[in-house]
């Protein structure tokens, strides 16, 4: 095995939107891996707030500044994505042990498609375990602040947004 070889890891997610929850995992990840890439998906079966192009977009914004780090869409399945793009593991945020479960499942089943590819799981820091993309769009449908709980790129948008649907 050559060990010199560059480390990568997918993190995949829907991210509508990127939270400061997702950055921190990121940042974090980093700390084990030489390169994160966010693995921006569809999600056809969500009703996402934010297109594709523009969820990458926000993201780029986002981490613009985090070196390792980088953001590309995906319509495949995740381990042959995983596979084409030379990362060694898939890292998978878990927030509450609600979350354990269907994660669990999810590499199991990855692991018997490509044993090759590792899923880590990771734990969000402290003050970002409630947050949720779910959780900022409600907050943010009713009018409320989600300063700090986004980056500043996706504040605005998300403001922009809601404030077009009414």
């Amino acid at each position: 095995m050559n060990r010199s070889r560059k480390k990568s890891a997918i993190y995949p997610g829907t991210f509508d939107p990127i939270t400061n929850g997702h950055i921190d995992l990121v940042k974090r990840a980093l700390k084990i891996f030489d390169e994160v890439i966010i693995a921006v998906a569809p999600s056809p079966r969500k009703t996402p707030l934010f297109t594709v192009e523009e969820r990458l977009a926000l993201i780029q914004r986002s981490i613009r500044n985090i070196s390792g780090a980088r953001a590309q869409a995906f319509s495949s399945l995740l381990v042959d994505y995983a596979a084409q793009s030379t990362s060694v593991a898939i890292i998978r945020g878990l927030r509450v042990v609600s979350d354990f479960e269907y994660e669990f499942q999810m590499a199991l089943m990855n692991r018997r498609l490509n044993a090759d590819i590792e899923t880590v799981f990771m734990m969000p820091s402290q003050e970002y375990t409630f947050l949720s993309s779910t959780i900022v769009k409600e907050v943010a449908s009713f009018g409320g602040t989600v300063r700090g709980l986004v980056p500043e790129a996706v504040e605005k948008a998300i403001k922009r947004k809601f404030s077009d649907r009414t």
